[in-house]
């Protein structure tokens, strides 16, 4: 197994995202109101119990300045009030209450604001007992004064803001809520284009495509992905209905070639199962078997090399002496063909490569040189070498072959005119060049100056 990136097996979950944006923003936005409902509460409530606090220090303070200013009645009269009471036990042991917390009813007006305690801060530290909040001082002319307060004002006021709260963030959700269904919608628009895009696709609109305005963007980049998917899949399906098209081609044209030698074979047979009396005529017939069913056998060879091109053609590469090579193929071409002249050119040295099929590219580009020169003319074989590749160009001074033609010579099935052509099959050029890539080499139609044609076997030095 590779070790590529792993690919998770569960299916894609496809519970609605409308839905999950809208309750996260909504959690989100619940988390945030009670952390700010908190927040506050606590503020609030240590600000009311310290200015409560500093209330009664302050009351004490001031005090402590009235003091044998007024009277002790009206002494107690200007402390009360502002939710403070008063207790104040003079010298004589006389009790004046005032306030609600002293024990007695008296005047409820609220005094005139106090001016601020005198520099040094409070006389007595706050007491608290329960909610009531007190503070005693003993002032300068032995009487005792205690200041009283109700810490539960601050409370019922924290209850106020906290209903206050709760009932704010509850329309304050709901609100929102009915907000963003409309704003995720609009947001998510562009899913329902990529939506409708894969649904044209699907209904036979192959080239509809999504073209984001923005490509940068998230949703630009997700949108470009999905463009370029598509067009690798267009692509994709084109070359397998190319590829479709050319099997059936092949196919058919092979079948039509084969059906060449076999009813050749068939009609040779038949003319001997009935009976010739004519000794001559009788062994043309069996030369006639024998040459057809060679050719059907020589193609159907080819069609197997093919397929095993297609395939993945397995070489048995060793070191291999190209010059040697190329002058044992040149030396088979002068016994079979004596009146032409196969020259040989330059040298190439050891090159890593399989000999039997390298002989089988050069025999082939051979043979197609010799009959283009109708077995008489003048084919050379250049070898030379580079840094990265050697190469062997095989040269005839045939008619040559026209430019519109020089990649069609490497389809499958292809001939030419019968002044290029041996009698082959059309899969002897198109075999040579499978070998050739297969290498990691090439062949190739290169131009000439001279007459004929010329053809570059080209193998790499170092193959991957």
């Amino acid at each position: 197994m590779s070790s590529g990136a792993a690919v998770p097996t569960d299916g894609l979950r496809t519970r609605s995202l409308r839905n999950r944006v809208t309750i996260t923003v909504l959690a989100f936005l619940a988390a945030m109101l009670v952390v700010l409902a908190v927040v506050t509460d606590v503020a609030l409530n240590a600000r009311l119990e310290g200015e409560l606090r500093q209330r009664l220090q302050d009351r004490a303070s001031y005090a402590t300045i009235l003091v044998g200013q007024r009277s002790s009645s009206q002494l107690v009269d200007a402390l009360e009030g502002d939710g403070v009471s008063v207790r104040l036990t003079t010298a004589s042991g006389q009790v004046i209450p005032k306030g609600p917390l002293s024990g007695t009813t008296g005047s409820t007006a609220t005094p005139a604001p106090l001016p601020p305690g005198p520099a040094g801060g409070p006389k007595g530290p706050v007491a608290e007992q329960g909610k009531i909040l007190s503070v005693t001082e003993q002032l300068s002319d032995g009487s005792t004064l205690v200041l009283l307060a109700d810490s539960g004002d601050v409370q019922r006021t924290l209850d106020q803001v906290r209903t206050t709260l709760a009932v704010g963030g509850l329309v304050l959700l709901a609100l929102a809520a009915l907000a963003l269904r409309p704003v995720v919608n609009r947001a998510l628009r562009p899913l329902d284009q990529v939506t409708a895009t894969a649904r044209a696709i699907t209904a036979g609109d192959r080239g509809a495509r999504l073209r984001p305005d923005r490509p940068e963007t998230e949703l630009g980049q997700a949108a470009s992905a999905f463009d370029a998917m598509l067009d690798e899949v267009e692509g994709a399906e084109r070359s397998a209905r190319g590829a479709e098209q050319r099997l059936r081609a092949f196919l058919s044209d092979a079948a039509h070639e084969l059906r060449t030698p076999l009813a050749g074979v068939q009609a040779a047979a038949e003319r001997l199962l009935r009976g010739v009396d004519d000794r001559a005529q009788r062994e043309q017939l069996s030369v006639t078997v024998i040459r057809e069913a060679r050719r059907a056998s020589r193609l159907a060879d080819d069609l197997l090399t093919m397929a095993r091109i297609d395939s993945g053609l397995e070489l048995q590469r060793v070191p291999v002496d190209l010059s040697g090579v190329v002058g044992r193929v040149a030396d088979v071409a002068r016994l079979a063909h004596p009146a032409a002249q196969v020259e040989v050119l330059g040298t190439a040295g050891a090159v890593d490569a399989d000999p039997d099929r390298v002989t089988q590219v050069l025999t082939n580009l051979v043979d197609n040189a010799l009959a283009a020169t109708r077995h008489q003319g003048h084919v050379t074989l250049t070898l030379a070498r580079t840094p990265d590749a050697v190469t062997v160009d095989v040269a005839d001074d045939g008619p040559g072959i026209p430019p519109a033609d020089a990649d069609r010579i490497f389809e499958r099935l292809v001939r030419l005119d019968a002044s290029r052509t041996s009698g082959g099959s059309g899969l002897g050029l198109s075999i040579a060049r499978g070998i050739a890539e297969a290498h990691g080499g090439s062949l190739a139609l290169v131009p000439s100056d001279a007459q004929g044609a010329r053809f570059r076997l080209s193998l790499p030095t170092h193959p991957a």
